[in-house]
């Protein structure tokens, strides 16, 4: 272990340039475009982004599973390419796929998953018995793995990546296959993990809520770059604004309503039919004024909603589509993830 190299960067995650090209048909797909990307010891970051922005390819580069077409990345101190196996004692990784062997009991494979860390017989038994517990896997963990369902498996998987309770942990789509009662469980673990331990760590998401109350930052990803780099509140202040959503008795009313709203400084306004909506940041402080001008044109309000922005909101914001649409991705995204499973598999 090079300790120097630890004390000298304390960045747990540092890439410059990090690119990944994959041949698909005899062209090239650049699922990774010259990513630049810090994570200081102790964040949780989760990165966000459509299907085939970008996303797993990077997470596997990251744990050493895929090696990157150009750039560098460090990870807790380490090369990726040079030095995959420190980089590897200091990590964990939950993929997408189902990591367990099937022929085997789950609670062994937490067993022999900890040994090969190098812990101790019986602190592996200690730590496997602590994650069937915390996981709902009590009833099920001395079953064969084959014999669990899809989110059973799941959750297995997940207790695997956290038996060492590694320094850094990364979590891809963690919360596929469970559910609501089961995601808020791994959210509490992971949320403990951090706050015990110090754990970095980060993960990929789509689910909005997820990243909003658990991460202290957000990158967002779209074909292979960060588009966007920051916390939850400021990305949605300053990616996005206010819905304020005014209802009128007459389309006459509205159209004055839409002039006067036109009048606020970077407002975005629609007028359909009897209702105006207009887009703008600060919205629970613009209202009040907005109303008293409104009220000065003679023109009654029948209804006031001010919605605030989401995460949904700044990446439509930033690229016209949205996190939730599915399709959207530029011709051979698809290609793209379905060869770096391969791949990495």
């Amino acid at each position: 272990m090079n300790s120097t190299v630890v004390d000298m960067d304390t960045a747990m995650i540092r890439t410059h340039g990090l690119t990944r090209h994959f041949t698909v048909k005899k062209e090239t797909v650049e699922a990774v475009r010259g990513l630049d990307l810090q994570v200081d010891e102790g964040e949780l970051v989760a990165v966000l982004g459509p299907n085939g922005a970008g996303k797993s390819t990077t997470l596997r580069m990251l744990t050493t599973l895929i090696p990157p077409t150009s750039g560098t990345a460090r990870v807790a101190g380490h090369d990726v390419v040079g030095e995959q196996r420190e980089v590897r004692r200091r990590i964990g990784y939950i993929g997408q796929g189902n990591g367990a062997a099937h022929s085997q009991r789950g609670r062994d494979e937490l067993i022999s998953q900890g040994r090969a860390y190098g812990m101790s017989r019986t602190a592996a038994r200690q730590r496997a018995d602590e994650l069937v517990e915390s996981l709902d896997l009590s009833g099920v963990a001395d079953r064969t793995v084959s014999s669990l369902s899809g989110g059973q498996r799941r959750r297995l998987d997940i207790a695997m990546g956290l038996i060492h309770a590694p320094e850094l942990l990364f979590l891809d789509e963690p919360s596929t296959g469970l559910d609501p009662q089961n995601r808020a469980r791994l959210q509490e673990h992971i949320v403990h993990l951090r706050a015990a331990y110090g754990t970095t760590i980060v993960l990929t998401t789509h689910y909005l809520d997820e990243a909003d109350s658990m991460a202290e930052r957000i990158v967002v990803v779209d074909h292979g770059r960060v588009i966007a780099d920051d916390t939850p509140a400021r990305l949605k202040a300053n990616h996005s604004g206010d819905h304020v959503t005014l209802g009128f008795g007459a389309e006459i009313d509205a159209r004055a309503a839409s002039d006067v709203a036109r009048r606020i400084p970077g407002a975005n306004v629609e007028t359909l039919g009897a209702t105006v909506h207009v887009r703008v940041v600060g919205g629970p402080q613009v209202v009040p004024g907005l109303l008293r001008g409104i009220g000065e044109q003679g023109v009654a309000v029948s209804s006031v909603e001010v919605a605030r922005p989401t995460l949904d909101d700044v990446f439509l914001n930033l690229t016209g589509r949205s996190l939730r649409e599915g399709g959207a991705e530029p011709a051979g995204t698809h290609e793209s993830a379905t060869t770096e499973q391969e791949i990495a598999a």
